[in-house]
């Protein structure tokens, strides 16, 4: 009697044989580029990443906006895309000495290309010279370390000192915690700056974005002369999560999102990507002298 498993070895080879055979066609292919498309976390589309950087990365389907670079954010912002860098090299320290924070910090900037979580400017917008700040939340969430803080307070420092409006676009998930209480004292700092701004009869425009959170939104982010946000932008103190923890109730639907907030007064508008160039240079050219 034959035995049916004297050539198992010879089958199982020859089903190998051809598996790798696939295996290495499908290796060699390099017509695909990596992260062609972009999903998006709302509607769970996606979208070529081209068409959607075309589209100012606003999702076609269901209007998400997609968190953004701050020097992409800056060209968008300033006339011709052209604005000169204020303060570009200032970074932090390890105040307190947090565990492991250098590495991590410098694996960030290796990857962001950035020094820190905000970049400031000067330029036209609209025509009219403005100084601006953008945080990115790529940047360790945009959170508010010394530095940022800094930055935040000499560019409200410059565009009183040069009689110029002051814009700040904010992404954040509020105080860096790895620099303890140096970090909080950034609220107070920023808070003081952008009131020195104020008194001296200058315009100060805030616009939130996804997310803006914790001592951010406790100090400069809540402080302008007109405030704006963009749609769906998460905005509060404490995140849903923590508050749900605290409190142990389910908070409604949308209780933190820039619509609700508009319709609470806490905001001014929400203006859609694609407009707030155009609505922010009617503003300033209307508070102009």
């Amino acid at each position: 009697m034959n035995n049916p498993f004297s050539n198992k070895k010879e089958r199982v080879g020859s089903v190998l044989s051809l598996l790798n055979r696939g295996r290495k066609k499908t290796e060699q292919r390099t017509d695909v580029p990596e992260n062609l498309f972009i999903q998006c976390p709302k509607c769970h589309s996606s979208t070529e990443k081209q068409i959607l950087s075309k589209n100012l990365y606003i999702c076609e389907r269901c209007g998400y906006h997609f968190p953004i670079r701050a020097k992409t954010r800056l060209r968008m912002l300033y006339d011709n895309g052209e604005f000169t860098e204020l303060n570009e090299n200032l970074v932090g320290n390890d105040p307190i000495s947090f565990p492991d924070y250098m590495d991590k910090f410098a694996k960030v900037q290796k990857k962001t290309g950035m020094q820190e979580a905000v970049k400031t400017a000067v330029g036209h917008i609209g025509g009219v010279r403005t100084v601006a700040g953008v945080l990115d939340n790529r940047f360790l969430m945009g959170s508010m370390g010394v530095a940022v803080g800094e930055k935040i307070t000499r560019a409200a420092e410059y565009a009183k000192q040069n009689r110029l409006p002051l814009v700040i676009y904010s992404t954040s998930g509020g105080a860096r915690m790895q620099e303890g209480i140096y970090s909080l004292m950034q609220m107070a700092k920023t808070a003081a700056a952008i009131k020195n701004h104020s008194e001296a009869g200058l315009l100060y425009i805030s616009v939130m974005t996804n997310p803006t959170t914790g001592g951010v939104t406790a100090s400069f982010a809540s402080l302008g002369d007109i405030i704006l946000a963009e749609p769906g932008a998460l905005i509060g103190f404490a995140g849903p999560r923590v508050i749900e923890q605290t409190i142990r109730q389910k908070l409604p639907d949308g209780f933190q999102s820039s619509e609700n907030l508009l319709q609470n007064g806490f905001l001014d508008a929400i203006v859609q990507r694609r407009d707030q160039k155009d609505v922010i240079a009617d503003l300033l050219r209307l508070h102009s002298k």
